[in-house]
This record gives C-alpha cells, structure tokens and sequence, in this order.
C-alpha cells in the first residue's frame, strides 16, 4: 500500500497503526519513515474475529489457527483454551483465502464474517477477541505533495459528524547525550501542549540510536506548535512533521 501511493498508483491508503489490545504495529512505523508520505485522517474501528472453517467442519476438528500474528495475538488465550497451533499469515482475509483454497484437515482461519463469505467458509465461533473492547486505529496516507487545506477554525477541523480536534504526528532523533530527549519533550511540557503518544523504534542507520515517533494535541502550523517545533530542532538531529488531522475518539 506505501508502494503503491508512493509511484501514484494509488491516490491513498489506510492502514493500520495500533490496536487497543496488542500495542503498535511496528511495520507501518518504520515504513512511515522510509516513504514520503503524508497523514491527513485517522479512523478508530471496533474488531470482531470470527473463526472460519470449510462447511461441515465442527469446532472439533480444528487442529491449526491461522491469520495475522495481530489477530493471533488478541485471540491468544480463547486459542489456547483449545489447544490449538498457531500459523501465521500477511494478513486476515489471506488468511480465510488460504483456508478456502487449502485442502488440509483441521485448518481454520481467523477473520471477518465477511472474509468467510467471500472464500466459501462457514462461522464456527463469533467474537473470539480475548478483549471485547478491542479497537485498531488506521492512519490514512496521502502523496506529502498534496497540500493540506487551512483550517477554518484553529485547532479543530471537520469531519462526518461536526468539528474534531486536530492531532499531529511527528518523527524526530536525538543525539545520544543525556538531556537531549528531555529537552525534545520539555518544548512541549512549557507550552502545556498534550502528547497523546509516544513510540519509539531502533534506528537502522545507525545501531543503538532511536526514532521517536510522537502524536500531540493541536496543528503543526499553529504558533504555539510550531515554536514546540523549532524548540525541538535544537536538541534533535532530524525531525519530520508525518501530518496534522483530525482526531478520532472512541464512540
């Protein structure tokens, strides 16, 4: 999907940052960083996997899970009640392909409903997620050339229901001196702007050094923001700004 936006074969993607349940998805971090790619919206969803199988297999004959580790992850203990082996795949839907397509006894797959119609498997079990109050956010990805529009009213932009806050990501290093990630952080404590966010991830160029990956409370291009911006340009040795959105609570 980063490929595909990034050489305009596509005008966008959505894909998934962090689950409620299982914690961030490391892979969309690091691909954040390697394509030059803009956040303009985010999506939270509530998740409810099912467990497909082929018609007329019981819940008894499954023997093998297979399906994104995500989605092994947050059924991990409903999996393990049943003592079945985990199989990973790329993703969900992949997944119930598989099982559809496969002809190996005792497979099954974890998946939406849908996913299951789609591949010609039946629902054995519904909501099988270890938490009931699991959600995954997704980040909607743009080409950075398309210019983000001025917001009429500062610090809140549109969405389908009504004015939303706006929320920024950023990308930034230190130096491997003490007080540097401190000061990085301290330019947003004295301006009393809330971080919502904090990730970090190694930095592959350079081994034992790290990326932070930061979300904050208000637009890039207001003044108090961007002063917390420059602030940071003192103490960090790259910094990116991935995008100011709107934010999306929990309903």
């Amino acid at each position: 999907m980063f490929d595909a936006v990034h050489s305009g074969r596509a005008k966008a993607a959505l894909v998934p940052v962090e689950n409620s349940t299982s914690g961030p998805i490391y892979e969309v971090y690091d691909l954040l960083l390697s394509h030059d790619l803009q956040i303009v919206a985010e999506v939270v969803l509530p998740v409810r996997h099912a467990l497909l199988a082929p018609p007329g297999t019981a819940l008894a004959d499954v023997r093998t899970v297979v399906s994104h580790p995500q989605a092994l992850s947050q059924c991990n203990a409903w999996i393990e009640t049943h003592g079945w082996a985990q199989r990973p795949t790329s993703n969900t839907a992949g997944a119930a392909r598989l099982v559809g397509a496969a002809e190996e006894p005792g497979l099954a797959a974890i998946a939406s409903p849908m996913a299951g119609e789609l591949h010609g498997l039946t629902v054995l079990a519904n909501d099988i997620q270890d938490v009931s109050e699991n959600y995954t956010r997704f980040i909607l990805l743009v080409p950075s050339h398309i210019a983000a529009r001025p917001l009429a009213v500062p610090g809140f932009a549109p969405g389908t229901d009504g004015l939303r806050p706006v929320k920024t990501s950023i990308i930034f290093a230190t130096r491997h001196v003490a007080g540097d990630l401190y000061g990085c952080l301290a330019e947003f404590a004295v301006r009393d702007i809330n971080l919502t966010r904090i990730e970090s991830r190694p930095d592959r160029r350079t081994p034992w050094h790290y990326l932070f990956y930061l979300d904050f409370e208000g637009e890039a291009r207001d003044p108090r923001m961007a002063a917390a911006l420059r602030g940071i340009q003192r103490h960090a040795t790259f910094i990116r700004v991935l995008g100011s959105y709107p934010s999306r609570a929990l309903t």
